[in-house]
């Protein structure tokens, strides 16, 4: 992805489906650098602010971050989209979870109905919310023996993500639902950075120890089974992911080329938006890590990614809920650097410049 000085402006409207992966890859190589003018006009106002230099910590690092990726200064957070994507897995049938795969139906009906935890969070925090299920009839195949999705299944998940219009949202959470997902999601991670399947699984929805067993030589038999093949991302993707997966990789990337921020939630939601930096470094140059969750290879995970998260809650809910959680922070942040005053217009006196 660029990071060229010159900032190119949001797109207005959705982008068009991508037809093929190549297009995909298209989108990725030509994706817009962060705006150098917004970041320096961002930096410029910070010092004058009536405070001493740092004090505020982060949330001056986040005003900064917001405005550069919004392409605009002063940054604003009045319209955040939460899309939360549900999938189903084949996996799922390898006892890799403690709940059947009809959950994943029932907790849709669930969020359309206002009764989970990502609707009481979105009312919490001034975010809007819609909610997007994929093909939930129609799993996804059980990776450890093929494929999880062809190739045309996978860009019709990524495309799902890829055409949301973000037209006037300030930033997006994009969040999961997919019983099995956190076995995709240890996969994934395997995949684009290796290590071991004990590396990256863990109890998701509270595995005993047989069933953690389970899914750690569900993961192995996966990795065996594609070997070679997972090293181009997308094709991990398509491998050992799934449509949820693929979907909010897409919206991350509609997220860059709109100029939107993007909020990452925990483990699910990060390894997702992974393939992004696994074919660019700077891919998700965009992306806060909003916390680090309980599963234990989010940590794992974000230390490869570079990104340093805003809280440790010990969450592990998934659903865009964690990086709901943080956006009071981040309206902090750009309270701050908007609102307050500067030592000229307070009448304050700075620091002695000798």
């Amino acid at each position: 992805m660029s990071v060229s000085a010159a900032a190119s402006p949001a797109r207005s409207g959705p982008l068009p489906p991508a037809a093929s992966l190549d297009e995909i890859r298209a989108l990725v190589r030509g994706a817009p650098g962060p705006d150098t003018d917004a970041r320096a006009r961002t930096e410029a106002r910070e010092p004058t602010l009536t405070k001493p230099a740092g004090s505020l910590g982060r949330l001056e690092e986040l005003a900064c971050w917001l405005a550069t990726w919004q392409g605009r200064h002063p940054p604003a957070l009045d319209r955040i989209r939460c899309v939360v994507f549900a999938g189903n897995h084949g996996v799922a049938t390898r006892g890799v979870s403690v709940y059947p795969p009809e959950v994943t139906h029932q907790m849709v009906a669930n969020f359309q109905a206002g009764g989970a935890a990502v609707n009481q969070l979105c009312r919490a925090n001034g975010a809007d919310l819609a909610v997007i299920p994929l093909d939930l009839d129609r799993p996804t195949a059980p990776f450890d023996e093929a494929p999880a999705m062809t190739e045309a299944e996978v860009l019709e998940a990524l495309n799902a993500g890829l055409t949301l219009d973000l037209s006037g949202v300030d930033a997006l959470i994009v969040g999961e639902m997919g019983i099995g997902n956190t076995t995709a999601a240890a996969a994934l991670s395997q995949a684009l950075f290796g290590g071991t399947a004990v590396d990256w699984v863990g109890r998701g929805t509270g595995l005993d120890d047989n069933g953690l067993a389970r899914k750690r030589a569900v993961v192995s038999a996966a990795i065996a089974r594609h070997g070679d093949a997972l090293r181009d991302p997308l094709e991990a993707l398509r491998r050992v992911g799934g449509r949820e997966l693929a979907a909010m990789a897409g919206g991350a990337l509609a997220a860059r080329h709109a100029r939107v921020p993007v909020f990452m939630d925990g483990f699910i939601c990060s390894a997702a938006l992974a393939v992004w930096q696994a074919m660019d470094s700077h891919g998700l140059d965009h992306c806060l890590a909003a916390h680090v969750s309980m599963e234990p290879g989010h940590q794992r995970l974000l230390a490869a990614l570079g990104k340093r998260p805003l809280m440790t809650l010990d969450m592990r809910l998934g659903e865009g809920s964690g990086a709901l959680t943080c956006l009071g922070l981040l309206r902090s942040a750009v309270a701050c650097h908007v609102g307050m005053a500067t030592f000229a217009e307070a009448g304050v006196t700075d620091k002695d410049p000798a």
